[in-house]
């Protein structure tokens, strides 16, 4: 692997070698260098520096130019308006820069982090015994996106798929079906559809015995101690919910084109066992206080709607054991046990609350320290085209499987319309990879915070900022690479570049750069952005510059690099976002 330097790395430390050379005394000076429309890059710093310096900023901008001696890097430096810099990069270090790129395989020349650690991302968190529904699906698509970016920066990354395996439900479908021992169907190697509308219609069964009958609801609650006890039938009939609820969700994340690993498949029951120890080192580091029976953690600053302090209840005062307790063992676990430097939790942003508590009191604690970090991604809801939380026609929340399949049925017809030289199977394989990427694009191109609307007749639309207009752009830059014959990509840095080469180039070295910063700040959307970017740069120089009826057979060869360079950013962007790319469409 051979990590490239990018044009703004380069330029950037030219110009700072340059303001050390003109003010020798001052400390390592930024020159604030960001892409600009009047030139290639502009540098903005010269103003505060020279500020600080009591230096009159053009002078000081002239003499860094006068200090920059970078002929293969540089055609042009002038100094701009009160004191910034305008600068052009030549084209011979734009060619030869994406040449090295190109020459690096599948990394494209990005280097690793520096100092990569552990981050645990709990992502994709659906409930055992119950259908996935729409709100499930930002978690998933989220966290597998970031967990794509995170894994080619060099970090190592855990997942942990944080299950509703655990509580009062449970003993309440247990005590069912010991009393009507029928009702579950025999144990088959049935698909995910059918486990799951098993376990579903025994869980209306169930709960609706629960809430007519008081006698019941107190075998159930007896239940529930004795699954919490490691009782062996108890334990048997939950292990088979478990597992027939595995079987559903392995077949919806398929759908999902995610691959799910069952050892990363670790639900509130796993920290049973902790709750208790949780609980007495937080009650005898004085973290946490008796009050009315509970065993509570105060904060001054987390107010309630009647202005008094909200507490975190980690045990009640019946002895019980609630989230916070399986939350704060599942950070003891992951950061003492997995070795996290990051906790990050892809969580609705609903839950923000509970977890600041919870990482307040892991602090207090000394679970979390400057060595080990937790975030928590608060996502915002799914609203329906009417900017209304997105709901069936009957009022009832939209299963996550029925979504998938109209995506795909609508991406079905999308790609029908286009295709000219594809079999029906085809059709249908080209369908899902533009069907579910058009799910996960609509939702990782919209900054996770932020609601957004399932809109599918947009999210399949071929134009705008969609991934079917990205996946369009891969597939005709391969349809022109088959068309090119014997001429093969091949760079040319002693050609000059017209303005739309250039335009791409230059975004094209900036993939790196981009894919750092969207991970760093955990903003798939950045990455989506530019990929989108990209897509638009490439039809712009498509437009203006002929590939395969170019001027020379240089010409062609140096477009025809740029064609493939693109393809396959393309290809590394949106698969680091979870999503296909067909060669042909």
């Amino acid at each position: 692997m051979a990590s490239v330097q990018s044009l703004t790395t380069s330029v950037h430390q030219r110009l700072a070698d340059a303001l050390s050379a003109a003010l020798p005394d001052a400390a390592p000076a930024d020159p604030l260098l960001r892409r600009s429309d009047r030139a290639d890059f502009q540098a903005n710093g010269i103003l505060a520096l020279a500020k600080k310096q009591k230096a009159n900023p053009r002078e000081l901008a002239t003499k860094v130019v006068e200090g920059i001696d970078a002929p293969e890097l540089l055609k042009d430096v002038e100094v701009s308006g009160p004191g910034f810099l305008n600068i052009t990069v030549t084209d011979q270090a734009i060619t030869r820069t994406l040449a090295a790129r190109a020459a690096d395989g599948d990394r494209l020349g990005v280097p690793l982090k520096d100092a990569p650690g552990t981050t645990v991302i709990d992502y994709a968190q659906p409930n055992v015994a119950k259908e996935m529904h729409v709100g499930h699906l930002r978690s998933a698509v989220i966290g597998d996106a970031l967990r794509g970016m995170l894994d080619f920066t060099g970090e190592k990354t855990v997942g942990r798929h944080h299950i509703g395996d655990w509580g009062t439900q449970f003993g309440m479908l247990i005590q069912y079906l010991i009393e009507n021992p029928g009702e579950l169907a025999p144990e088959t190697d049935t698909d995910g559809e059918q486990a799951i509308s098993n376990l579903n219609r025994v869980y209306k069964a169930s709960r609706a015995v629960f809430d007519a009958d008081e006698e019941f609801k107190e075998r159930a609650r007896r239940r529930v101690v004795a699954l919490q006890s490691g009782d062996k039938e108890t334990l048997a009939l939950w292990q088979r919910f478990v597992d027939e609820s595995k079987v559903y969700f392995y077949s919806v994340f398929e759908k999902l084109d995610m691959e799910i690993r069952d050892e990363e498949i670790v639900g509130e029951s796993a920290y049973n066992d902790m709750m208790a120890e949780t609980a007495r080192l937080l009650e005898e580091s004085g973290v946490a206080v008796r009050s009315e029976g509970a065993l509570v953690v105060f904060f001054d600053d987390i107010k309630g709607k009647d202005d008094k302090p909200v507490p975190l209840i980690v045990q009640k005062a019946d002895g019980g054991f609630g989230y916070a307790a399986s939350d704060l063992s599942a950070i003891r676990d992951r950061v003492f046990d997995v070795g996290a430097t990051t906790l990050l939790y892809v969580v609705d942003v609903r839950q923000s609350l509970h977890f600041r508590m919870v990482f307040e009191t892991a602090r207090r604690a000394g679970w979390l320290n400057d060595g080990v970090t937790a975030h928590n991604m608060g996502y915002g809801t799914v609203l329906g085209a009417d900017g209304k939380p997105f709901k069936t026609r009957e009022g009832e929340t939209v299963r996550l499987e029925d979504l998938l399949d109209e995506a795909v049925q609508r991406a079905a017809e999308v790609v029908r319309e286009k295709a000219q030289d594809l079999t029906e199977d085809e059709i249908q394989e080209r369908a899902a990879q533009v069907g579910i990427g058009a799910v996960k694009y609509a939702d990782l191109s919209t900054s996770p915070s932020r609601d957004y609307k399932f809109d599918l007749d947009q999210m399949v639309s071929l134009n705008g900022d969609t991934s079917v207009y990205l996946q369009y752009a891969y597939a005709r830059i391969q349809s022109i690479l088959r068309k090119a014959g014997d001429a093969k990509p091949a760079a040319h840095p002693e050609l000059a570049l017209a303005p739309a080469e250039r335009g791409l180039g230059l975004h094209l070295d900036a993939f790196g750069d981009t894919v750092f910063e969207a991970a760093a700040e955990y903003a798939p959307h950045k990455l989506a952005a530019y990929l989108y970017q990209l897509a638009s740069l490439y039809t712009t120089f498509y437009d203006k510059c002929p590939v395969l009826k170019a001027d020379t057979e240089e010409q062609k060869e140096n477009r025809l690099f740029l064609c493939d360079l693109t393809a396959r950013t393309l290809h590394r962007g949106m698969a680091l976002l979870g999503i296909r790319t067909p060669e042909r469409l």
